[in-house]
């Protein structure tokens, strides 16, 4: 029976009588016209359907359908496959993100490990979203903002080969493609360009890195780069940079020595340079520290000498304030690792063209919106490039910080030193501890 056929029974049955007589002898409703009857039976249609614990019959009906013919959903059986471990080598533009690696607590934006663990765990090549689980590892933590062309990390994944099968290349060709299927998950600007199936033994994205390669880009506008290459040259070398860091408790580092393979400027196109940069291993925020006090140099507000001051902890014991250059124009240029073979896309393929072509279009994307923005300054009254009286810092971004008066580095105040900042950390701790019991 029908839901209308039922509607209409129940409105007749209180005013039938016993001997079931018709409707229209003994029903309030037999005068009534066709609209009101209809309105009568939406208002109690309304009525029944919106009871307190109950769906409208149509969609109970409806459900219960879809119920029955629904497949019961399956957990996907990880014990059935083997786990191999590679590495994948990647390339992200950081300004859409809050830096690379996944946090403990809540970010603005998320972060480019999070996206990668969620399309690996979405296409069921790990387990779950805990990288702990499939021994996750990253070659070098970049920050919110920033951007890299060539960065790694290492990981267990699921294989669609035995471990014997996977120990010969010959069966590489039945093996799951891990950048195609990633990078159709992944958004444009985060993009897997190489994947390596048998690194070598003991290997881990951080801990096998022999160097990481960096690059600052900067505008040549107001600045002497000759006296910036200068000061450049003298950071080469292993020297204690615990002046050119942030200094933070919770990692109670205590080694602030830092080896620099290379320094130095070098031009890009037009009138764009970058201070390239080579070293082992760096401090949280050393670059942009770095690259910070150099442009104070190419300003001509500091001699190159500062750089050697600041290096001399001696002479400088304790940090002084200073602010950290911008984020986005620092890119994690490359990393590098002994006898890792990396098999890239085929570029001839109809998904490497795909998703080559979705970066194309990111990239054709960018230049407009550059070009657009470029003849919006032109047509806008030109204003003056300095401050009367005052200074502007060069920060990499283009705006910097203006001050009244500048102020030489070495005669500022200065920053607690890194053992005070690491006893009030410890200190903190044992006091929240101690709460806590």
């Amino acid at each position: 029976m029908s839901f209308w056929q039922r509607l209409m029974r129940a409105v007749e049955k209180p005013f039938r009588t016993k001997q079931s007589m018709p409707i229209a002898e003994s029903s309030k409703y037999a005068d009534w016209s066709k609209e009101q009857l209809v309105e009568r039976l939406l208002q109690l249609e309304n009525e029944i359907t919106y009871q307190p614990g109950k769906l409208k019959p149509s969609l109970a009906s409806s459900e219960t359908k879809a119920s029955k013919n629904r497949k019961p959903s399956r957990e996907f059986d990880f014990s059935k496959y083997s786990r191999r471990f590679i590495a994948l080598k990647f390339a992200y533009l950081g300004w859409n993100y809050n830096g690379l690696a996944v946090q403990k607590e809540p970010t603005p934006l998320p972060t480019v490990e999070g996206v990668i663990i969620e399309a690996l765990n979405k296409c069921k090549l790990v387990p779950s979203l805990d990288p702990h689980d499939f021994r996750f590892s990253r070659c070098g933590r970049t920050d919110k903002g920033v951007s890299a062309m060539s960065q790694v990390i290492s990981l267990f994944v699921r294989s669609n080969l035995s471990e014997e099968e996977q120990s010969d290349p010959k069966n590489d060709s039945k093996e799951i493609q891990y950048v195609n299927i990633l990078n159709q998950l992944l958004p444009e600007d985060i993009r897997v360009s190489a994947v390596s199936l048998r690194p070598p033994k003991g290997f881990d994205a951080r801990f096998s890195c022999q160097y990481r390669h960096y690059r600052y880009l900067f505008h040549k506008d107001g600045l002497d780069v000759g006296r910036m290459d200068q000061a450049a040259a003298l950071f080469k070398g292993e020297h204690d940079f615990r002046n050119f860091c942030k200094l933070d408790g919770s990692k109670q580092i205590t080694n602030y020595a830092r080896n620099i393979i290379s320094a130095k400027i070098i031009p890009l196109s037009g009138d764009f340079y970058c201070f390239d940069l080579i070293g082992s291993a760096f401090l949280w925020h050393q670059v942009r520290c770095m690259m910070a006090n150099l442009f104070l140099v190419g300003q001509g507000l500091e001699n190159v000498s500062l750089i050697s001051d600041m290096l001399d902890v001696d002479k400088t014991p304790r940090k002084p304030i200073y602010d950290m250059a911008s984020d986005i124009p620092l890119i994690l240029y490359d990393c590098k690792f002994p006898d890792i073979e990396w098999v890239e896309t085929n570029v001839d393929d109809y998904k490497a063209i795909k998703y080559g072509k979705a970066v194309s279009a990111l990239t054709l994307s960018y230049h407009l919106k550059a070009t657009v923005a470029q003849i919006f300054k032109e047509v806008l009254p030109s204003t003056a490039t300095e401050l009367s009286g005052k200074t502007r810092i060069n920060l990499g971004d283009g705006k910097g910080k203006v001050v009244t008066s500048y102020e030489k580095m070495l005669k500022r105040n200065v920053m607690e030193t890194a053992e005070v900042v690491n006893e009030k950390f410890r200190h903190r701790k044992r006091t929240k501890f101690e709460a806590q019991n």
